[in-house]
């Protein structure tokens, strides 16, 4: 349990930080704005460079990752037929209930509980890879195909989407970087490393202040945000599981850890897109904050279990 609550524990602090900057005003009215603002087009974007760029793409076809991916690829997908069926909500918005749903806070959780609890990174290296080469852009599409629909000549937009959006633009150029074995020198890497490291601060910084404007939510907008939590905290393990288990044969540490990686939260990043974009905000970041504190029990469980 220990092992987990540590990986945990910046999280809430900065969002704590974040909620109480907001609570007493401390940093004004635009604050959450620009620092969402920041982290989609600055920091976010370094980051994902510098992470393609030392990727190595060959560790996606491994069992492990298959299952990951066929996991995460069934529950997004329930996701965005929960938000159009169900729920009715427009196609960006069912993009960001989909991916409230599914996509796993790899980076600045994900890596803590593997250090301490599969005492491994190999595999959410791997898993993390997968949804910034595949998942993002779909994301991303989806929502570019709703809020630009106006504009006209839609797939032109589309092939347009790496130069006009800086985290596919950037995931694409560290991706390539990569693929042509190239070293980037110093003078290059140290500047958006420091850039990188604050996407995730300003992320949570962002997500914490938004909790000051919280309301209460209607009932069905409750049983919204219970579904995309229980897809994401217990179905999408659950799955997972499943197919390592009985489809893909996996067992002992693997089996762990693709059940493990697969039953990480929300990130953080699904209420960004929805701030970057203007969608609604509340949806993501209750999802993230409840998938957040209910996986601390649900991590702890598939530890005590698998691990």
């Amino acid at each position: 349990m220990h092992s987990v609550v540590s990986g945990f524990l910046p999280i809430w602090i900065i969002t704590a930080f974040g909620w109480a900057a907001g609570r007493f005003d401390l940093l004004g009215d635009q604050a959450q704005h620009v620092l969402g603002r920041f982290a989609f087009t600055f920091a976010m974007p370094s980051l994902l460079f510098l992470t393609m760029a030392k990727s190595r793409p060959g560790e996606l076809a491994q069992p492990g990752v298959a299952v990951f991916a066929l996991a995460l690829v069934a529950v997004f997908a329930a996701g965005l037929v929960a938000s159009a069926r169900l729920y009715r909500r427009k196609k960006a918005e069912q993009a960001i209930g989909a991916m409230a749903a599914s996509y796993v806070n790899s980076a600045n959780l994900g890596i803590p509980v593997a250090v301490h609890v599969l005492h491994d990174t190999s595999f959410i290296v791997a898993a993390a890879l997968f949804q910034m080469l595949f998942i993002t852009p779909v994301i991303l599409v989806l929502i570019e195909l709703d809020v630009r629909q106006d504009t006209g000549r839609p797939w032109l937009r589309i092939l347009q989407l790496p130069v006009r959006n800086p985290v596919v633009g950037a995931s694409i150029a560290g991706v390539a970087v990569a693929a042509l074995g190239w070293k980037l020198p110093d003078e290059v890497t140290s500047p958006l490393t420091i850039l990188g490291g604050g996407a995730v601060p300003a992320a949570l910084f962002a997500l914490g202040m938004s909790l000051t404007t919280r309301t209460a939510a209607d009932p069905g907008e409750r049983a919204e945000r219970t579904l995309l939590v229980t897809l994401k905290t217990a179905v999408q393990p659950l799955l997972a599981y499943a197919l390592g288990k009985w489809v893909f044969d996996l067992d002992g540490h693997e089996l762990f850890a693709v059940v493990l990686c697969s039953g990480l939260p929300t990130a953080q990043n699904a209420f960004i897109f929805a701030s970057e974009y203007r969608l609604d905000t509340a949806l993501p970041r209750d999802t993230v904050l409840l998938s957040t504190l209910l996986s601390m029990a649900s991590l702890s469980l598939i530890a005590v279990l698998l691990g």
